[in-house]
């Protein structure tokens, strides 16, 4: 039976919009890894900050200007401060994650990052006190295993970037949970796109005076860079406008499709992103590195579904 018009194009803006998510989101990635690791410019503050401007600025136009989705406003301090306590968290796991790609290929950088189910899981527990079914815990056993395994089998393991990654998983996971229970109710609830206006302008006045006393030396050190490689400051403008660009995609996929879709894709993109890193950086991979990843995968979108069947 032949698709309709409708349906054709339906179908057309949806692929688009998950190669949008896929492209935006393995680029920001890969850009980060040659900015901080292969390129000599070794502020991973300052590129968060970088990021979060152009998400504060790029959430203006797209919501207030182009009104691609309603403004929706703060009703109180209360819920302000709320906000602001994410905004922080969110800058700690953003912070972590490019800091480790100084030191950590991107291949074990997503293995790491695939644990993320099992720490929100713990904060989960932790903060709401709320139980999965046991076969759901179990699922995590694998997730876990596999990243002690990938480690073992990681030529190029560097613990502080280990530290680091692990750090900024475990900040993302309870950013996601503290999310829901800060803005639970039904006058605080805000959409990514809306929450992501209102985080970003506080997460740069907090990266900010970050920047000036952890990397003191950070404007003379790219002024060189910019001199000695002229396209690098077009490299940090598609870099930052990628941050965005992955923001709003997640939002538009979750829209026009599911959560659970959005969570299969995720699990792809993890692998395609560490298949092309190791074909762009070149990185040495053991059979044991890509056995535990593997492993970790397996066990994550296990866990996935057994969310989804025992809700």
């Amino acid at each position: 039976m032949a698709l309709s018009s409708g349906s054709k194009k339906q179908t057309l803006f949806i692929s688009s919009l998950i190669l949008l998510w896929y492209s935006s989101n393995i680029g920001v990635l890969l850009l980060n890894k040659y900015l901080l690791s292969n390129y000599g410019f070794k502020f991973p503050i300052f590129l968060t900050m970088c990021h979060m401007s152009a998400c504060a600025l790029l959430s203006y136009i797209s919501i207030v200007i182009l009104k691609i989705v309603p403004l929706q406003m703060i009703n109180s301090r209360k819920q302000f401060f709320k906000i602001s306590t994410l905004s922080v968290v969110f800058c700690c796991s953003v912070v972590g994650g490019n800091i480790s790609l100084r030191y950590l290929p991107v291949s074990f950088n997503q293995a790491v990052g695939a644990t993320t189910p099992f720490f929100t899981a713990f904060f989960a527990y932790l903060m709401t006190f709320k139980r999965e079914a046991w076969v759901t815990y179990a699922a995590l056993v694998p997730v876990v295993t596999g990243v002690v395994i990938a480690s073992g089998g990681e030529p190029s393991f560097h613990l502080y970037g280990f530290i680091m990654c692990i750090s900024a998983t475990a900040a993302r996971a309870f950013k996601s949970v503290l999310q829901g229970v800060l803005l639970s109710s039904e006058g605080e609830k805000l959409n990514s796109m809306n929450l992501m206006l209102y985080m970003s302008p506080i997460a740069v006045l907090v990266l900010l005076p970050a920047t000036i006393l952890m990397e003191p030396n950070m404007l003379d050190t790219i002024f060189l860079l910019g001199r000695k490689h002229k396209f690098m400051w077009l490299l940090l403008l598609v870099n930052s406008v990628m941050a965005y660009a992955a923001n709003l995609s997640n939002f538009l996929v979750t829209k026009h499709t599911s959560a659970l879709t959005l969570q299969v894709l995720g699990n792809a993109k993890g692998a395609v992103a560490v298949v092309i890193s190791i074909l762009l950086f070149r990185n040495p991979v053991t059979f044991i590195g890509i056995a535990g990843y593997s492993l970790t995968v397996i066990g994550v979108i296990v866990y996935g579904e057994t969310k989804r069947r025992f809700k």
